[in-house]
C-alpha cells in the first residue's frame, strides 16, 4: 500500500522534528526523575512489534526499580505502590511515552497504530489475529486509545484495532492525531490498573 510507505516517510520527519522540540522538555524530566528514586531514567520493555516480531519499547521510567517486569500494569495486585511521584504526573499526562520517538526514528513504531502489545499478552495477540490487526506497524497512540485506551476489555480494544487497519489511511491517522492531544489534556482513557497495554 502506497500510503503506508508515505506514512514512514512522515513519521520519520515529524519524531525527528519533536526529538528537537522536546529536548529541553527531555532534559527537565530526566533530572526530576533522577531526583525522586533511585534507577534508570529509561524503562525498556519487550513488545510485540510488525508481524509480531519482537522490539523493545522505551518508556520513562515511571515505577519504582523493584515493580515486577513483563507484568501488564492490570495484573499487578497494587499498582500503585510502585509508580513514584514524578511517575505519577508523567502516567497521567502520557509523558512517560516520549522515548518511544526513538522507536519510531527506528522503525519499530509509528506515530498513530495499534499500541504494541507486551510479548506475553497472548490473549490479545491472538485477538488481534482474527483482524490481521498485528500486520501492521504499532503506534504511539491509535484508534483504540482514543476509543477508551484502558477502560476497554481486550476483545474490544482488538476490534478497534481492526477498524483501524481497514480505514488505514491520511484521514485516519489525523483524526487519531489530533483526538490524541485532546484526550491527553483531558486526561480520557487513563485508569491505572485497567486492561490497557500502554
Amino acid at each position: 500500500m502506497i500510503y503506508l510507505r508515505i506514512k514512514r516517510f512522515f513519521d520519520f520527519l515529524l519524531a525527528l522534528f519533536a526529538l528537537i522540540v522536546l529536548s529541553p522538555l527531555f532534559l527537565v524530566i530526566i533530572i526530576l526523575i533522577k531526583l525522586d528514586s533511585k534507577g534508570p531514567v529509561l524503562f525498556k520493555q519487550k513488545r510485540v512489534g510488525i508481524h509480531k516480531t519482537h522490539f523493545y519499547i522505551l518508556k520513562l521510567r515511571t515505577m519504582s526499580i523493584d515493580t515486577p517486569n513483563d507484568v501488564p500494569t492490570h495484573q499487578l495486585k497494587n499498582p500503585q505502590q510502585y509508580i513514584t511521584r514524578v511517575g505519577k504526573v508523567l502516567r497521567k499526562t502520557s509523558l512517560d511515552e516520549l522515548p518511544q520517538i526513538f522507536n519510531i526514528l527506528a522503525g519499530q513504531m509509528s506515530i498513530i497504530g495499534p499500541r504494541p502489545a507486551l510479548w506475553n499478552q497472548y490473549d490479545l495477540i491472538a485477538e488481534r489475529d482474527k483482524y490481521g490487526a498485528n500486520d501492521v506497524r504499532p503506534g504511539l497512540s491509535g484508534w483504540a486509545q482514543i476509543n477508551g485506551r484502558d477502560a476497554l476489555e481486550i476483545v474490544d480494544k482488538a476490534w478497534f484495532d481492526g477498524e483501524y487497519v481497514q480505514k488505514v489511511g491520511f484521514r485516519m491517522d489525523v483524526k487519531c492525531f489530533f483526538k490524541t492531544i485532546f484526550n491527553v489534556l483531558n486526561h480520557d482513557g487513563v485508569v491505572e490498573g485497567g486492561t490497557g497495554c500502554d
